[in-house]
């Protein structure tokens, strides 16, 4: 075949890959004097016509694309020649290897030029995703993604290369479905023949997890379908939670575009760089939230003073000065008469200082949460004295979060009463409690937070 004209115009240069049915092939066209590749698809014994109905695919949407990293169209035709029988697709040739021929030839990428691939790869998404109707690779992996020669401080230009598992979301949305991808890089969606956008971003991620730790995801272990590469890969905790959530099984939790993920990379190659997220925070509430993708802190302020709290104050000094009067009466009493009654006040002591110290910390005091890769800590902090209530557990131990709704209980005769709404975090049997009191005046703002902390920890919101 090397040397054969196809079509009057290809010359064959020299073979570049082989499976069952299909060739690829280096050619010259000499029309134009350049380097071309030719993808042929043979008739053959084992020809299926979903593979001619896929190579049809691929001419057409490469046809239809217009992106400097991605193959250009040049040709398409049917061969009938001596020697095969079949269809040709021709599209420009770009020279460059594969991440996977860098990979066995022993190159190893650093946190830096990892970040750099994925984000030309997501760049490269974001285009095909963002087209009418959105265009899926559904087959990227380290084959699929070629690599120029490094420049500088650059990892080299990044191309996205073979569409032939193309399809587009039209397509999804009716008829028959192709199984296709490559083990290992597939999200668990497309072994049922459904592909979304998002699991190109799937696909991307375990090509990265490749790139970091040498090894295919396929032969990394595996927990509740999720890779489990951290131990092997020496990453920053930005990046190892960014890559947990491009390779989230559940579509639900993983990045919902590539451009939602483009932007979280961004966010965690700048660590110290705190976000606030505000944009669905209720309008009026002076709740500070502040996350990256190391970090989640919650700043809940003091209410400052309002008319309630007088009330409350003039309370809190009447019980107590009536506590102060009737333990001064015990202790006057008789030795050890005296003795049982003092004892007898401690309880309401107890109740006193409880109001003083609500009052302080409605007037002066910080509700701090910290959420970060290591333990999860809740503190009050009032005049500068700080406590943790209760004490910080380490994150790995956090187990579920449960938001209850404000509701209505009844008691042994009938009487209703309403139980605000509140917000847990477990941590083994330690319960961190958000509710809603005076320094979270309202419900919407207990759902926000409830969604902030959810969407850091990775886990749903259990409603009871």
């Amino acid at each position: 075949m090397i040397g054969e004209t196809f079509n009057d115009r290809y010359e064959i240069q020299q073979q570049l890959g082989k499976k069952a049915g299909r060739r690829t092939l280096l050619a010259r066209d000499l029309v134009t004097g350049e380097l071309v590749v030719v993808k042929l698809l043979a008739f053959s014994s084992d020809f299926e016509w979903d593979d001619l109905k896929l190579f049809e695919r691929e001419a057409e949407t490469l046809k239809s694309l217009s992106h400097p990293l991605i193959p250009r169209y040049v040709d398409y035709f049917e061969v009938n020649s001596p020697n095969i029988k079949g269809f040709a697709l021709v599209q420009s040739y770009i020279p460059a290897l594969t991440l996977e021929q860098y990979l066995q030839s022993g190159r190893t990428f650093n946190e830096t030029e990892v970040k750099q691939v994925a984000k030309a790869v997501l760049e490269i998404l974001v285009y095909l995703h963002g087209l009418h109707p959105s265009v899926i690779h559904r087959d990227i992996k380290p084959s699929n993604i070629l690599l120029g020669e490094r420049s500088g401080n650059s990892v080299g230009q990044v191309y996205l290369v073979d569409f032939g598992s193309v399809q587009t979301v039209l397509a999804t949305e009716g008829g028959t479905r192709t199984v296709v991808g490559t083990y290992g890089y597939m999200p668990p969606e497309q072994f049922g023949g459904r592909t979304v956008t998002s699991s190109d971003l799937y696909s991307l991620g375990a090509t990265l997890i490749y790139l970091v730790t040498g090894s295919h995801p396929a032969d990394l272990p595996q927990k509740d379908f999720r890779i489990q590469f951290e131990s092997v890969a020496d990453l920053s905790p930005g990046l190892t939670r960014w890559l947990k959530l491009m390779t989230e099984p559940n579509l639900e939790r993983r990045f919902s575009s590539a451009s939602v993920a483009l932007q979280a990379l961004d966010e965690s190659q700048a660590p110290t760089n705190i976000i606030s997220l505000v944009t669905t925070q209720p309008a009026g509430s002076r709740i500070q939230l502040t996350k990256n993708w190391e970090t989640l802190e919650i700043l809940i302020p003091p209410v400052g003073f309002q008319p309630s709290i007088v009330f409350t104050g003039l309370f809190a000094i009447a019980w107590n000065s009536f506590i102060l009067f009737w333990t001064i009466g015990a202790l006057s009493a008789p030795f050890p008469i005296n003795v049982p009654f003092a004892l007898f006040s401690l309880p309401f002591w107890g109740a006193g200082g409880f109001m003083i110290y609500t009052l302080l910390l409605n007037l002066f005091g910080n509700i701090y949460l910290r959420l970060d890769d290591q333990q999860i800590t809740f503190s009050q902090e009032i005049l500068g004295f700080k406590f943790h209530r209760p004490r910080p557990s380490p994150r790995t131990s956090i187990s579920k979060l449960v938001y209850t709704k404000k509701h209505w209980t009844r008691d042994s005769e009938g009487s209703r009463t309403q139980v605000p709404a509140q917000l847990d975090i477990w941590a083994g049997v330690q319960k961190y409690q958000l509710g809603i009191n005076s320094t979270i005046q309202s419900e919407a703002e207990l759902e926000w937070l409830a969604h902030e902390i959810s969407d850091w920890l990775g886990i749903p919101i259990q409603q009871d």
